[in-house]
């Protein structure tokens, strides 16, 4: 565990080396009489950051101070910022070298054509960075309209699916509120929630209380229900239960209730918690041992990976997690490793309905660029 702490320490360090240096000498470009030792400063304070929110998310420290959450929501956009500084500068190397290579400029590379090659970059960071700041905050609502073939005295259910909102320094109380408004305008039979409402620390949010009382002002036939995610750990794990409970919303943990004796929502512990969260997931086989799946079964379940441990008695799996790869190219590995990592999926006619969804929040960079920030609305015809 602490030799893989010192090797992502060091190439993180390593990293921030190599954008700080290409960066300076861009600088150089553009004002001669740049001081190295303030600019190396002032990088390396923007580049701690993200280390910082990564220990503060851990802790169970009160963090109202206005300094600390500065530094949570700096620390968040830097990761974007950083990420595809990184990307960005290690790709028009490689063009670089290629170009090289078989002859388009010569070697070595001139600095005019190094200084535009940079200046590029840079723009089109601030390009990507300030459209996914902008797109992440356009949350979108996408409608799955699905059947299940039980008997049940229902025609219809209205089914509001939100996940991921990671609450925290840049998803606060204002998000809640948008989050809040958008649910109740869709008048839904039922919310549920698959995991991930924080962002591992609760003491990140500047209003818990304020909190408690939008989210108690979603308006639903059946109520509200939750399971947890990964980031719904860690020592300030009570109080986040806790917070849930206060806002009305009915935490189901390896549980099952009977909603008016008409259909069933369990909600699982997660899988892999980042974190101490309370006890370990329950085995499925012990979960689902006593429900009657003559009845229409909808499961949350924050992973979809999960999702191969329901038999074919199971109608319904809801999951987040993915976030659909948040940002480019980050998406094309989530659709890679994940059988679905977004969207409707059913293996066969046999076998449960999997919708995931790419979360109304962020995790790290507040950023959606080839993604959207989304809630889900599933209108399910019994039939």
């Amino acid at each position: 565990m602490v030799f893989a702490f010192l090797f992502i320490f060091a190439m993180y360090a390593a990293s921030n080396y190599y954008i700080a240096r290409k960066i300076f000498k861009w600088l150089q470009h553009v004002f001669s009489n740049i001081n190295g030792i303030i600019y190396g400063v002032i990088y390396s304070l923007c580049a701690v950051t993200i280390i910082i929110n990564l220990l503060l998310s851990s802790s169970a420290m009160t963090t109202d101070s206005s300094i600390v959450n500065f530094i949570g929501q700096f620390g968040d956009y830097w990761m974007g910022i950083y990420f595809y500084l990184f990307l960005l500068l290690l790709l028009s190397d490689v063009i670089l070298l290629i170009s090289i290579w078989i002859k388009i400029i010569p070697s070595p590379a001139p600095k005019r054509v190094i200084f535009h090659t940079r200046s590029v970059v840079l723009i089109l960071v601030i390009g990507l960075v300030s459209y996914g700041i902008y797109n992440a905050n356009q949350i979108k609502e996408v409608t799955y309209p699905i059947q299940i073939h039980k008997s049940t005295s229902l025609d219809h259910l209205n089914i509001v699916l939100i996940s991921d909102l990671h609450l925290g320094y840049v998803n606060d109380v204002k998000f809640i509120e948008d989050v809040v408004d958008r649910i109740n305008n869709m008048q839904p039979d039922i919310v549920l929630m698959s995991g991930d409402i924080f962002n591992g620390n609760y003491y990140a949010l500047s209003n818990p209380s304020k909190g408690i009382e939008l989210l108690n002002t979603i308006q639903s036939t059946y109520g509200v229900y939750a399971c947890l995610g990964n980031h719904d750990a860690g020592r300030s794990y009570d109080e986040i239960v806790n917070f849930i409970d206060k806002s009305n919303i009915k935490l189901l943990n390896d549980e099952h209730v009977v909603i008016d004796n008409q259909f069933v929502v369990v909600g699982r512990r997660d899988s892999s918690p980042i974190g101490d969260q309370g006890h370990a997931r329950a085995v499925t086989s012990e979960v689902m041992g006593n429900i009657d799946t003559t009845m229409p079964v909808i499961v949350m379940d924050h992973q979809p990976t999960n999702m191969i441990q329901y038999g074919d008695d199971v109608d319904l799996i809801l999951s987040g997690h993915t976030h659909q790869g948040q940002v480019f190219p980050a998406n094309l590995i989530t659709n890679a490793m994940f059988t679905v990592d977004y969207g409707h999926y059913q293996k066969n006619l046999d076998s449960p309905q999997v919708i995931v969804t790419s979360g109304v929040g962020t995790w790290g960079p507040p950023l959606r660029i080839g993604t959207n920030s989304e809630i889900a609305q599933i209108k399910v015809d019994f039939k």
